[in-house]
């Protein structure tokens, strides 16, 4: 059967997540459904293999899948028919025929977050879905000094909300950057690693707003790096403002 590997965009306003889950809508049911159409119902149902999970109410921009045909068919073909069949808060920007050994979860090298956040007093109800909201007064400066400790391999025990299944907490961070774009009313993180927990990237964005605050030291991120204790990182940021930006083969 020949496989097709997509990058899909969604909303996730409307989602439980990626993951399918029984009696909730979430991308990956909607994603399956269509591509089963597709294949005309066949007798096994095909699975859509993400990049990895999205949570509820996180974003994609540039998430990967992929999912075997029972026939062969033009990658823009299959393109423009997943398309058509779709709902609005999904789209597929790219198609292409790929070698059966490649997995879009297992072949990733590193994947990219981004963290929009919006700082104006004012609650805009436009970007209510799509950014974070945070009207207390932040140190922009603190917390680019501080984003950089994030970067390398570590335990990110500190990181992880409870329920994680991750088989190990060790994970490396390759780019941790700060942008100011306070003209616009926002702050944009933006994270590059080999994989991220559950919850991971909004736990580090609560504690760099905390740094922001002055409720927590500068230099703290280390010391939450080797304590281990989740109890240690408190803050979590909402998840309107996460979007998986790309995936990197």
């Amino acid at each position: 059967m020949p496989r097709y590997r997509a990058i899909i965009s969604y909303d996730g306003t409307n989602f439980f997540g990626w993951q399918v889950q029984p009696g909730k809508r979430t991308v990956q049911y909607e994603m399956e459904k269509v591509v089963n159409q597709m294949a005309k119902n066949p007798a096994e149902h095909i699975r859509v293999q993400g990049s990895g999970r999205t949570d509820t109410g996180v974003h994609a921009l540039g998430q990967v899948v992929h999912f075997d045909l029972p026939f062969d068919i033009e990658a823009e073909s299959v393109r423009k028919g997943l398309s058509s069949m779709l709902p609005f808060d999904i789209g597929i920007s790219q198609v292409e025929r790929v070698s059966t050994t490649f997995h879009a979860q297992y072949s990733a090298h590193t994947k990219t977050y981004r963290y929009r956040l919006s700082v104006t007093e004012f609650r805009d109800p436009f970007k209510r879905n799509y950014t974070g909201h945070w009207y207390r007064r932040l140190d922009y400066d603190k917390m680019a000094l501080a984003i950089p400790d994030y970067l390398g391999e570590h335990d990110w025990l500190s990181f992880a909300a409870a329920g994680f299944q991750a088989k190990t907490t060790v994970r490396t961070v390759t780019r941790a950057v700060i942008e100011d774009h306070r003209d616009e009313g926002e702050i944009v993180f933006e994270f590059t690693g080999t994989g991220f927990l559950y919850n991971q990237i909004r736990i580090m964005v609560g504690v760099l707003l905390e740094i922001g605050m002055g409720t927590r030291p500068v230099d703290d991120i280390p010391r939450l790096l080797a304590a281990k204790d989740r109890q240690q990182a408190r803050l979590t940021a909402p998840a309107s403002g996460l979007y998986l930006k790309s995936v990197d083969y």
